[in-house]
């Protein structure tokens, strides 16, 4: 008899699934979605148009009139290639994939995404993580140590960063740069509508940096659309790795009709900047919350006790994430998303419950 134990590697054997939880009748705050549906009206034209793709025909593989569209929306620097995947994750492991040389490392601050430790993993690479400081800004000295003695061949720097909602430095950032003259730095901007700061208009200026976005949290995180930029020569390496035909056609006519009505979401992502800021005052009101500085659409929050706090939403219908056991940084942290106002007014009903 077979079974997968014989023949699949024993670090996959030992991995957990990437978890999803059931969101099923709950309002659900755990995943940093926008909450916000398309206007009536836009979603009736943007079902016209979908009616009108060939499902009987293969995607193009690399759809250059949605390409040179998102390039001139995004602002994407003249002299950068993009390259788009089925959202950040399949760039990360294109990266890893592509990357993987024999005792090549990955390298990035935690907490942080997990994904750049998993894809690492499973392209055979070996994961460095440098903690962050206390207050989740960059530990500048020991990274630039960790570069020096790891020789990373990729480094992770999300701006701003998740779970902590941190907008790193940008000269502490230019300085990691710099110092990684023999790596690829991969600035990760997936939460950029809700920083306002980027380095996208600079993704051209550097030899060894690209920058990673995703539409997922612009309010089309169903769609599953990320895109890789950076000088032509990242770009088509990475595009040898990127599976055929990845960006099915349903994904790449509703971006292409979306990119038209940019507007629409920028305005909701506006809307979720304010509620962020008031969200983030009313926690921090309620007694035992500390809330830490986000340029996302969450809140990292410090609790008493994270597991009661998970549970006693739970039990009012709230889904947040408890991460207090990512990292020891985040001891007794929740992070909550940004929702609507009344999945806010909810939430914060439920914290009250707890924290008084």
């Amino acid at each position: 008899m077979t079974t997968p134990q014989d023949i699949i590697r024993r670090d996959v054997l030992a991995m957990t699934s990437y978890p999803v939880a059931d969101a099923t009748g709950l309002v659900k705050l755990d995943a940093m979605e926008n909450p916000f549906p398309l206007p009536e009206a836009l979603a009736a034209q943007l079902g016209d148009h979908l009616a009108g793709v060939a499902l009987n025909r293969y995607p193009a593989p690399r759809p250059q009139a949605l390409i040179d569209k998102l390039k001139r929306v995004m602002n994407v620097p003249a002299n950068c290639e993009v390259l788009l995947g089925n959202g950040s994750d399949e760039l990360i492991s294109i990266i890893s994939v592509a990357c993987a040389t024999p005792g090549a490392k990955v390298l990035a601050p935690v907490p942080g995404f997990v994904m750049y430790a998993m894809s690492a993993k499973l392209a055979g690479m070996e994961f460095v993580g440098v903690p962050l400081n206390a207050d989740f800004t960059l530990d500048v000295d020991a990274l630039l140590a960790a570069i020096a003695e790891h020789r990373p061949a990729v480094i992770y720097l999300a701006y701003p960063n998740n779970p902590t909602g941190t907008l790193f430095d940008a000269a502490d950032m230019e300085r990691i740069i710099a110092a990684a003259s023999g790596s690829l730095v991969v600035i990760d901007e997936a939460y950029q509508p809700f920083a306002q700061e980027s380095w996208m208009p600079r993704a051209g200026d550097f030899d060894n940096v690209v920058v990673m976005r995703t539409v997922s949290k612009l309010g089309l995180a169903g769609i599953r659309l990320g895109y890789l930029a950076g000088r032509t020569e990242w770009i088509n390496e990475f595009d040898k790795v990127r599976p055929p035909y990845n960006v099915n056609v349903l994904t790449q006519a509703t971006a292409d009709f979306l990119l038209d009505h940019i507007d629409v979401l920028d305005a909701q992502a506006a809307q979720l900047r304010d509620e962020r800021a008031k969200l983030a005052q009313a926690v921090a009101a309620l007694p035992g919350a500390e809330v830490f500085p986000s340029a996302g659409n969450f809140l990292l929050v410090r609790v008493p006790d994270a597991s009661a706090t998970f549970e006693t939403l739970l039990t009012s219908r709230v889904l947040i994430k408890n991460v207090s056991k990512m990292h020891p940084l985040l001891a007794n942290c929740v992070r909550l998303t940004v929702g609507s106002p009344d999945e806010n007014a909810q939430m914060l009903a439920a914290l009250k419950l707890v924290l008084n």
